[in-house]
């Protein structure tokens, strides 16, 4: 049978149609194509060539990957995930590919026998279009397919979550109001139902262009004929079927759109609102019926050769989706909600509130009103004095510089920015620390140095932690002193974690850490020595000391197509090349904990402050692990970023999927990474999170059971600051449970300022606090009224004892509706105060400057007391901040001493200042006088060169001394004597100290 594209007015040859005139004819012969035109073989080489490397580095990424799992023993894990990926991906790729083949082959299977162009027939231009595509149509059909199916299943490879929890939805025990439906429909089922109607509808819509193009292409549809003769049969048939399928699809859509609704968010809360039940509910209900009867007219015009019809169901439908959809629901929402909004959206806003307690878990904050009731009589210095012995003068953020210069003997050597803060029980009593991972930072080599054998083969981990006991005792907590009392260091008897975990100490290498290098390469060469630096123990030595990891985690590398693999993921033939890579070399990647976790429980959001424990003789990370959604019915969706923003808080990256913005939270998992040899372990902690249960389902055997947790983990197991923050950010507006108060707005708080940094948010802090059921191990916070920052309105603090039956309780301290100084009031006053000022003078003038501490808020019974250190620092990259002095604001008096105690004392003798000269001799009578007895006489004899104590030349020379003791400090601490360089600065402090007691 002939082509019915042949045309008959030209001959035909044995290449099938000719043009008119034959092969013969004019314009018919083509000089053959030359040699110089075709690709040359270095062309061909070329793109083989970038194909195949291409191709290398895929597999390269994929089997890495595979490895990197496998060295962490979670390689289940990856199999899950590529199995469920594998199987979302020929699912829906195989059906937009079968999609797209039917209709294209049935638009050309049932092409009309006449067509434009034939005799008799207009020419519509289309004729070179299909003799260049009818021979070759099975190619064209299968290539157009193939492509449209890549790209829905990678589409739908992206929906593993969705479908995963689909797969193993849970319940929640709990209805939403308005459809009765369990909350576990809105947070697993509703999600991948939503994708499927979409789906679909793009199935529709992808097979209805494919449809329309063959038809428009090979005749079946032409736009010139006359009406009702631009289709044929066939294709209104078929573009028939594929809008009804479309308009089915949208029904659905229009009905599973109904329960969005309660998760919507709205101008002024999340959830169902008068006029999303009133009117938006009403009208999807009424457009989905609409588009079923649209549906069934197309499906009508199968069988009549008229569209009349559809086109006026299609106008129907249209037309009442602008009337339903917009107009009627902005006139509601103008005439019936804007006039009176307390009374209309009342009820939906006591839904929200009540719904949003519970995704946070705001309901089970204790809320007590306080008072003011200062503690009263004879012995309060005694009894206060016990009650802030915890209190932390070390400030994490502050004192790091004085853990970098005092503590790092070595340049390429670190700590963070903002060190970490935990427990320890010493001596039967619990100290809170401050303590930070002596991380490796290989920008401290020298430039030379840099060079790829150093950086990957040598300079490899990181060396032990140094820590500082939080409130400046040492380690029998008997009495404030002034320098840091170190925990852990690097000097002989700095060693309190080291001997908790036992004669040996504890491993101090950290390959595993926050700073680690991108990669590093280890093992032991069988042919020669250990070539990774390690930081000598015990003492200062500059002698260079070798080790060789030999831990279970890591990549062995000893073969030539492991080394190959790795070469073109990191891009460095090196790692073929080197004599460093041998036999027993194996290679250290994804080190970072966060990142870690991240990999092998990939449906986490990871706490952004990781911190380290010394646990059973290892450094441990220990790190909270969040389940989150944005689908909890009526609850309040907000930023996770914004709402755990505060002046600590650097870049989050939190990897919360679909969205940042959440609705429910959840501390499910702790998770610890071993600094030393990478093992990752996952507990549960959360036991009745039907998000977590969904999880396990998923990758069954990869969170362990929470009675498996080891005690001494579970001891330094704490609150987190994430979820701690996310909950007093709702909590400032949630904590109204009046709908017409939190709609009003009257009595909502507020997160105050940091008084340092006023343009971000005071962080929580961890201390030692007693809100009423003794003292506990907390995380805390304060409130202000919003907009007046000034006073005080709350204190929030959450129990972060793991091992106590009430951790997690959060007790909230309400106080009255009366002037009580907040942070930012306190800090002023602070600035603002003449003793203070004159105390400071001497550490703040020429070079020196002030830096203020944290201040912190802790409660003393029914009454709140004002703690803030005060750092002094010279100019100069080698000087770091010293602790000169601690202020007290208790009962509206300020006090300040080097230590709390005396801060305290003088405060509790001074009365409240206004900067009258009355408020301002009575604290100079009683603790001038005392320390100027012992302190004041017994410098002058040591120094031996102050004939005059108490006149102006011998504070002129002291301090003079002082500086000279300073500048000799510099050049001890340039030359690397740091023991000299301590002493020094030591002495300096000791003179400066003199000349202060003398001008009092």
């Amino acid at each position: 049978m002939s082509n019915p594209f042949d045309r008959p007015s030209g001959p035909s040859g044995p290449d099938g149609p000719q043009r008119p005139g034959g092969p013969g004819g004019p314009g018919a012969q083509r000089p053959a194509a030359t040699a110089s035109r075709r690709p040359g073989a270095l062309v061909i080489t070329s793109i083989v060539l970038v194909v195949g490397f291409m191709l290398l580095s895929g597999f390269a990424s994929f089997w890495t990957e595979r490895l990197w799992f496998g060295s962490v023993g979670y390689r289940e894990v990856f199999t899950t995930l590529l199995l469920t990926r594998i199987g979302l991906f020929l699912v829906f790729a195989g059906l937009m590919a079968a999609t797209v083949a039917i209709t294209m082959a049935m638009a050309y299977r049932f092409r009309p026998v006449l067509w434009p162009g034939m005799p008799g027939m207009p020419d519509d231009g289309m004729d070179r279009y299909r003799e260049l595509l009818a021979p070759r149509m099975g190619w064209v059909i299968g290539g157009a397919a193939a492509v449209l199916g890549l790209f829905a299943g990678a589409s739908a490879t992206g929906q593993w979550r969705t479908y995963s929890l689909w797969r193993h939805s849970q319940s929640f025990g709990t209805e939403d109001p308005y459809f009765n439906k369990d909350v576990g429909f809105y947070v697993f089922e509703l999600p991948f139902w939503h994708y499927i109607v979409d789906y679909v509808m793009a199935l529709a819509v992808v097979g209805l262009m494919a449809t329309i193009l063959m038809n428009y292409l090979f005749g079946g549809i032409r736009l010139s004929a006359r009406p009702g003769e631009r289709l044929t049969s066939a294709a209104q048939i078929q573009v028939s079927a594929l809008l009804a399928m479309f308009v089915i699809a949208k029904a659905v859509d229009y009905w599973l759109d109904r329960f969005d609704l309660v998760t919507n968010s709205g101008s002024i809360f999340t959830g169902m609102g008068y006029t999303d039940e009133k009117a938006v509910l009403p009208a999807k209900e009424i457009l989905a019926g609409i588009a079923i009867v649209c549906a069934l007219l197309f499906l009508a015009n199968i069988w009549r050769r008229t569209w009349l019809l559809p086109s006026v169901g299609v106008a129907l439908f249209a037309l009442s989706a602008i009337i339903l959809g917009l107009i009627v629901p902005t006139v509601v929402q103008a005439i019936r909600v804007n006039p009176n909004v307390p009374d209309r959206e009342g009820p939906y806003i006591k839904a929200n509130i009540d719904a949003t307690r519970a995704a946070y878990q705001l309901d089970q904050i204790d809320v007590r009103n306080v008072g003011g009731t200062a503690v009263a009589g004879d012995g309060r210095l005694e009894a206060l004095d016990g009650m802030t012995a915890g209190i932390p003068l070390v400030d994490p953020q502050i004192v790091s510089e004085i853990f970098e210069q005092q503590q790092q003997v070595r340049a390429y050597y670190s700590v963070p920015n903002v060190l970490d803060v935990d427990r320890y029980e010493v001596d039967g009593t619990d100290r809170a620390v401050v303590l930070g991972v002596r991380e490796l930072d290989q920008s401290g080599l020298a430039e030379n140095d840099q060079n790829w054998s150093n950086l990957h083969t040598a300079y490899t981990h990181g060396n032990g932690v140094i820590a500082a006991f939080a409130n400046q005792r040492p380690e029998d907590d008997s009495s404030q002193e002034t320098g840091i009392q170190w925990a852990e260091g690097a000097e002989v008897g700095q060693d309190t974690l080291s001997s908790l975990s036992g004669d040996d100490g504890y491993e101090t290498r950290v390959y595993f850490g926050e700073q680690s290098p991108s990669y590093s390469i280890v093992g032991l060469d069988p042919d020669g020595g250990p070539v990774e630096f390690d930081l000598p123990r015990g003492d200062r030595s500059e002698e260079d000391v070798a080790t060789t990891y030999d831990g279970e985690a890591g990549v062995p590398i000893g073969n030539l197509f492991n080394q190959l693999l790795y070469a073109v993921r990191f891009s460095e033939p090196n790692l073929l090349l080197s004599s460093r890579v041998h036999e027993n070399s194996k290679i250290l990647y994804d080190r970072n904990p966060r990142q870690m976790v991240e990999k092998v429980a990939p449906w986490l959001t990871v706490d952004s402050d990781p911190y380290p424990a010394v646990i059973d003789g290892r450094i441990q990370w220990i790190l909270d692990g969040y389940t989150v959604t944005d689908k909890y019915p009526l609850s309040q969706r907000e930023s996770l970023e914004t709402m755990t923003d505060d002046a600590l808080q650097e870049n989050n990256g939190f990897q919360t999927l679909p969205t940042d913005e959440i609705n429910y939270l959840r501390n499910s998992v702790k998770a610890t990474v071993d600094a030393y040899d990478g093992t990752v372990e996952l507990y549960e902690w959360d036991t009745e999170d039907p998000i977590l249960k969904a999880w396990e389902a998923v990758f069954p055997d990869v969170v362990q059971p929470k009675d498996a947790i080891p005690d001494a983990l579970a001891e330094h197991l704490r609150y987190p600051e994430d979820l701690f923050k996310a909950q007093r950010y709702q909590f400032q507006r949630y904590h109204e449970t009046s709908a017409s108060a939190w709609f009003e707005g009257s009595s909502r708080w507020e997160v105050p300022s940091d008084p340092q940094l006023t343009s971000r948010l005071q962080p929580p802090y961890r201390l030692f606090t007693d809100t009423g059921q003794g003292e506990e191990w907390s995380l805390t916070s304060v409130y202000v009224p919003r907009d007046k920052e000034n006073n005080l309105a709350a204190y929030m603090a959450v129990n972060s004892d793991a091992t106590s039956d009430d951790y997690g309780r959060i007790s909230v301290l309400e106080l009255p509706n009366e002037p009580t100084g907040g942070p930012l009031q306190i800090a002023n006053t602070f600035s603002t105060n003449e003793d203070v000022s004159q105390a400071l003078l001497p550490y703040t003038t020429g070079d020196a400057d002030r830096v203020p501490g944290n201040l912190l808020t802790v409660p003393i019974g029914d009454d709140f007391i004002y703690v803030q250190p005060v750092y002094t620092r010279r100019e100069g990259e080698s000087n770091f901040p010293i602790l000169r002095f601690v202020l007290v604001s208790y009962e509206g008096r300020v006090g300040i001493d080097e230590t709390l105690r005396g801060a305290i004392e003088d405060a509790l003798t001074s009365s409240p200042s206004d900067g009258s000269e009355e408020t301002q001799e009575e604290p100079t009578e009683e603790p001038t006088e005392q320390p100027s007895e012992e302190p004041a006489e017994q410098p002058t004899e040591t120094p031996g060169e102050n004939p005059t104590p108490g006149g102006d030349a011998s504070v002129g020379e002291l301090l003079q001394q002082a500086e000279d003791k300073f500048a000799e400090a510099d050049e001890a601490q340039q030359a690397g004597d740091t023991v000299r360089w301590a002493q020094l600065m030591e002495e300096g402090r000791d003179l400066v100290d003199q000349a202060v007691r003398l001008l009092e």
